[in-house]
């Protein structure tokens, strides 16, 4: 473990927690939204957004499976130091962070009809976060949202699936956008 691992996490975490906590709420309360989460100096290629999520939701009994470019050394010990949780296989993950095009979503827990809140967050790092492409309906959503969406034909068999399915966070440098498995994609 380098001297990387052990810095960039929260410095005040009672208080940069809590504000960190409140900004994913705020974009998983309001699908389409793109809100500021910062607080973290995570190691590359790791934006700010999802290294605070990561911090802010993640401990010893929370599995995170790391995609792609995102499954590094310095990624993992970062993680592994700051939060403890334990990296697992996608199949067992309760957060996979990666880019879109490294995340298998097919081997995804997405929940049972017993317990539906036990499926996997994705956090999809983008290059940016754009409140254009895709029309975005359902809670949270007073009309409709925006959002620049990789793939509409997955979010909208995604939300088919509800109340199973998976919860998406999209991260660019200290933006978060959030699509939970109750919104419509269009």
């Amino acid at each position: 473990m380098d001297h990387a691992s052990l810095s960039g996490g929260f410095t005040d975490p009672p208080q940069q927690s809590a504000v960190a906590f409140r900004g994913i709420m705020q974009a998983m309360a309001r699908p389409g939204s793109i809100c500021e989460v910062a607080g973290a100096v995570a190691p590359a290629p790791l934006s700010v957004a999802a290294g605070t999520a990561l911090l802010t939701l993640c401990d010893p009994d929370t599995g995170v499976h790391l995609a792609g470019a995102w499954d590094t050394k310095g990624v993992r010990d970062w993680i592994t130091f700051q939060t403890g949780a334990p990296l697992v296989a996608a199949e067992a993950a309760d957060f996979v962070v990666g880019g879109w095009g490294d995340i298998d979503l097919s081997v995804l827990q997405t929940g049972t009809p017993e317990y539906p809140d036990r499926s996997a967050t994705v956090i999809v790092e983008m290059s940016e976060l754009r409140a254009e492409g895709a029309t975005l309906t359902g809670p949270g959503i007073k009309e409709r949202a925006v959002l620049n969406l990789p793939d509409l034909a997955v979010f909208q068999r995604n939300a088919a699936l509800f109340p199973l399915g998976l919860d998406f966070m999209f991260t660019c440098g200290a933006q978060m956008a959030a699509l939970p498995r109750s919104t419509k994609v269009i």
